[in-house]
């Protein structure tokens, strides 16, 4: 019996670590892809918040790192897309009373009822701070928005738009149209890449970047890193502008006086601009705007046309001037020693 009892028991144990060898191939079949040449590729480590876990009682409530201790709720009506891309967790829904919503790793990226104060923002500052612009440089923006202020200006010439993450670009140009139609004018060229790479291979190229990213976490890390400053400083045309999300004066000046001081030491001028958007935290975001070769941007180089002004909803010249006009404490805390 007792050698009866071995023989079973032995092979029990033959039958788990057989189990166990088989799970452990199975996840390591899954933690990594195949490319065509036969080499594993690993998957990007960075895993973000999944949006619908955020979706309680029929209210999406946005929560997240970079504002501990606060949230941004919106009521749902339906949700229109959900999926984990190869970079990020995308969640669009229809809300309640902001339009259609798009929200990258539990993050509120664009909603319908208010984009227009950010998008117009990041994209005429630099612009008319600038005399003639030809060659316009897009980092991120993949809903488009961007895109469609730049396409306001009949003297540009060419726009590049690289991001990283295609899968953006598809759910914006079902659910956003109204963001992602400045994909439709023929200047815009698409590249779906990482735009450091590209900054890369075209330097000298181009008389304004404008970098459209999400917060500091996860994939858009390294665009506020001092490195990433240095590539779009050697893409920049002399005379050249570049304006990138910079964040919010209520609750990141921690992350902005450092990366203001570390690029001040490459660029002409650097200085910061903000918009009033009630969905973003704290209702505000900022833009750090660095110059090649030339001044501040503050005082507008070019006006709207009176036709073009009609259209904005957000931009004026007079706004343009007051955006760079901080608070003290905020003035403080980012410039001054």
């Amino acid at each position: 019996m007792l050698s009866s009892h071995r023989s079973n028991l032995v092979l029990l144990v033959s039958i788990v670590l057989s189990l166990s060898v088989v799970v452990l191939a199975s996840a390591t079949q899954q933690s990594a892809s195949v490319t065509m040449s036969g080499e594993t590729e690993e998957q990007p480590p960075h895993q973000g918040l999944n949006g619908m876990d955020l979706i309680i009682d029929g209210w999406f409530h946005e929560r997240g790192e970079l504002w501990p201790g606060q949230a941004m709720s919106l009521k749902v009506k339906k949700v229109l897309d959900h999926h984990r891309s190869l970079y990020q967790d995308v969640l669009v829904f229809e809300s309640e009373n902001h339009g259609n919503v798009l929200v990258l790793d539990g993050v509120i990226q664009v909603t319908e009822r208010d984009e227009f104060s950010y998008q117009e923002m990041i994209a005429h500052i630099p612009l008319f701070a600038h005399p003639n612009p030809k060659k316009v440089l897009v980092i991120g923006g993949g809903d488009g928005g961007v895109l469609r202020e730049i396409a306001r200006h009949p003297g540009v010439e060419e726009i590049v738009i690289c991001e990283i993450d295609k899968g953006v670009i598809d759910v914006s140009k079902k659910y956003l149209p109204s963001l992602s139609k400045g994909y439709d004018d023929p200047r815009v060229t698409v590249r779906i890449m990482d735009g450091a790479v590209f900054m890369e291979e075209n330097q000298d190229a181009f008389d304004v970047i404008i970098t459209d990213s999400s917060d500091p976490i996860g994939p858009a890390s390294v665009l506020f890193e001092t490195p990433f400053y240095n590539a779009m400083h050697k893409s920049l045309r002399d005379g050249g502008i570049v304006c990138t999300q910079g964040e919010c004066m209520w609750l990141h000046v921690h992350l902005i006086r450092p990366l203001v001081q570390n690029i001040s030491k490459t660029f002409t001028d650097v200085g910061y601009a903000y918009t009033t958007i009630p969905t973003y935290p704290s209702g505000q975001i900022g833009f750090i705007i660095a110059t090649k070769g030339r001044g501040a941007c503050n005082v507008p180089a070019r006006k709207p046309s009176d036709e073009l002004q009609k259209e904005l909803r957000y931009y004026s010249p007079e706004l343009h001037n007051a955006s760079f006009v901080l608070p003290a404490f905020a003035r403080r805390a980012i410039f001054e020693d």
